[in-house]
């Protein structure tokens, strides 16, 4: 499809390129000849940063190039490919690579004598857009193709002449015509054997016979399926039925149903080991998931994408910025959110030296801003002074200069709030307990990751991804049910445990459930799960908790107990990105709730996928705690769980209110 892809100055210095079949280097040096040192009349005038769609093609050699280019920066985008092909998404694949490249390394490039700049890391940027205008592509085009000939079948019909009277076309009468009279048996017609004469129904339905007697009157019809009378005792039947009322329900001081009452009241129980089985077989097969599409496999271990957000959300802002530099936005927190409150500095004269006095009433628009998505204001308080310290004592250039300095000083204050103080390597952690080097003098154990949180946070379902996160590692995880008060938790965790077993057969993973029922100490519970994973040689043990209200004390204080007995290498709370400001409290209350040193390891933001851009939840409860963030999650399914990505939240965060 695409032979070669180049990023280049004007001076001719490569800055990246990716080949996937070898084009000579004449190609591209005449495309450079012909349209930047030439400036050829065909092409002339194309260089003012058009889209790829905008600038026409330059072929040269049995190849087409689509080409972009960034005159701030001199840099040049180039997509190489056969002319033979015809590749609808090869100027948008152009356009996202100049938009992403641009965002990335834009700073880099602006400083003074930088030739050369360190964009290694851009191949999985390209990756990721290739495959996904590919897939988007290959579907166009299908349809486009099938609508063509759909549309050159009908017209080959429409030019055909009419059938002659009589003929049958395809194997059927045309239905303008009668070929056979009523009455005449010379010319009735036998039926087609090769299509049935009636549409498909179910076998249990009655279905009236073709043929001249085949239809018959309603009357006639329940007349026929109506049981024939023997002998009048269906009255006296019909009599003895309407005497016979429902029998009451005895139930003892215990509130069970009196022995002698002879009904089965629980259903749950399996009737039978051939029932069971037969439900079983009737059980729909769960849907399997391609790993390629949330994660990658990367010096062996499967690591969870983030990638794809980040790139979206860096196009969706270079597309807003676009659409607001067209239109021109009124002055205040509207458009998009960088050039919101970069209209909040149109009063300030360029060349001046920002003081305090100038930044307060941009300030306050910010801080407006950051509660628009869900900030606490504690939070947004914290987040305005650090952007405020950034810009006392620059000196003011124009408009847009000024634009860029908030976006940057906005950019360094949020990453130093969400960016963690330590390594988040769940992988490594895990190995370095499960298989301890030999210097270290220490025994391998079970890895013992415990999830908590409040009511209907999503904290089983959020356990499974994780689960199935550590399955495509290869490793043997044990899940021990310690909600030992909500009723169907125990049988939410089996299910899982199911889905998870079909999903993971042919990964080489194991998982298991550990359960003890209803009613148990739940803290008892985790302690011998440990035991039973230790014993049994599993990898990591995955402890379920019940959900807690944050402000019951009394609910709150069996935390500490089950952290005394558990022994978690890692405690994580998930929190919903739906809350809001309440999430500040629960952050708060779960974080000193484990006991004298001991407290969060890390949050899993669920349900991100339902606030759009209002992520405030993320900053609020990192600024209360100082505990980061480790996942978020984006769906219901599985492989719906992601990295969490400090640019990613930034993007959010800046995006229009």
């Amino acid at each position: 499809m695409l032979d070669t892809f180049e990023i280049l100055t004007t001076s001719g210095v490569v800055l990246w390129s990716r080949t996937y079949a070898a084009v000579s280097p004449a190609v591209v040096n005449n495309f450079i000849s012909d349209v930047f040192i030439e400036e050829k009349s065909a092409v002339a005038g194309t260089k003012d940063g058009a889209s790829a769609s905008a600038n026409p093609p330059y072929k040269h050699d049995q190849h087409t190039l689509r080409w972009s280019f960034e005159k701030e920066l001199g840099i040049i985008f180039v997509a190489v490919y056969r002319s033979l092909l015809h590749l609808s998404w090869i100027d948008k694949l152009v356009d996202n690579i100049r938009t992403i490249f641009v965002n990335l390394y834009g700073d880099q490039l602006k400083k003074p004598n930088v030739t050369l700049i360190q964009c290694a890391k851009f191949d999985d940027y390209f990756d990721q857009q290739l495959q996904e205008l590919e897939k988007t592509g290959s579907k166009s085009d299908s349809k486009d193709v099938r609508a063509f000939q759909d549309e050159a079948l009908s017209d080959d019909l429409s030019d055909m002449p009419p059938p002659l009277p009589g003929l049958v076309r395809g194997g059927r009468a045309p239905s303008n015509t009668n070929t056979s009279k009523q009455g005449d048996s010379d010319f009735d017609t036998s039926p087609n054997t090769s299509r049935s004469t009636t549409p498909a129904v179910a076998s249990h339905l009655l279905v009236a016979k073709p043929g001249p007697g085949g239809k018959m009157s309603r009357r006639a019809r329940k007349l026929q399926n109506s049981a024939p009378a023997s002998s009048g005792d269906e009255a006296s039947v019909k009599r003895t039925k309407a005497k016979l009322a429902k029998k009451g329900r005895k139930w003892d001081a215990d509130g069970l149903a009196d022995e002698e009452d002879d009904v089965q009241l629980d259903f749950s129980a399996s009737k039978a080991t051939s029932d069971s089985e037969t439900e079983a077989g009737r059980r729909p097969a769960i849907e399997e998931v391609d790993a390629s599409t949330w994660g990658s496999t990367t010096k062996g271990k499967f690591v969870l994408r983030d990638l794809g957000d980040e790139v979206h959300s860096i196009l969706a802002s270079a597309e807003a910025k676009n659409s607001a530099s067209k239109t021109d936005a009124p002055t205040g927190l509207v458009g998009t959110g960088l050039s919101a409150i970069g209209g909040l500095f149109r009063n300030v004269v360029g060349g001046k030296v920002l003081t305090k006095e100038d930044l307060d009433k941009a300030m306050k628009g910010m801080e407006e801003h950051l509660l628009k998505k869900n900030v606490a204001r504690e939070a947004a308080v914290r987040l305005c002074e650090g952007v405020e310290k950034e810009l006392i004592g620059v000196k003011t250039g124009s408009f847009e200069s000024i634009n860029t300095r908030i976006q940057k000083a906005m950019e360094v204050s949020l990453t130093k709030m969400l960016t963690p103080t330590s390594s988040l390597d769940l992988l490594r952690e895990i190995d370095s307990i499960t298989s301890p080097p030999a210097t270290s003098l220490r025994k391998a154990r079970p890895y013992v990751m415990s999830i908590v949180g409040v009511n209907g946070v999503g904290k089983s379902t959020n356990l499974s991804k994780i689960c199935f996160f550590l399955l495509q590692n290869k490793y043997k995880v044990l899940i021990a049910a310690g909600d030992t008060f909500r009723s169907g938790a125990v049988e939410q965790l089996a299910v899982h445990v199911r889905n998870l077993k079909e999903l993971t057969q042919r990964e080489g993973g194991k998982v298991e459930l550990y359960q003890k029922g209803y009613g148990k100490d739940a803290a008892a519970v985790a302690k011998d799960a440990v035991a039973f994973a230790a014993q049994e040689g599993f990898d990591v043990v995955l402890i379920d908790t019940a959900g807690r209200r944050h402000n019951d004390q009394r609910l709150m204080s069996s935390l500490e107990k089950f952290a005394k007995f558990a022994q978690p290498d890692k405690i994580l709370m998930v929190g919903e990105a739906l809350v809001g400001t309440d999430s500040v409290a629960q952050a708060k209350n779960f974080n000193a709730s484990f006991g004298a040193g001991r407290s969060l390891d890390g949050f899993i933001i669920s349900k991100c996928d339902t606030v759009g851009d209002m992520v405030g939840t993320i900053v609020s409860i990192v600024h209360a705690t100082n505990v980061p963030v480790l996942f978020v999650g984006v769906g219901q399914h599985y492989s719906d769980l992601r990295n969490f990505s400090v640019k990613w939240a930034v993007e959010k965060l800046l995006s229009s209110a």
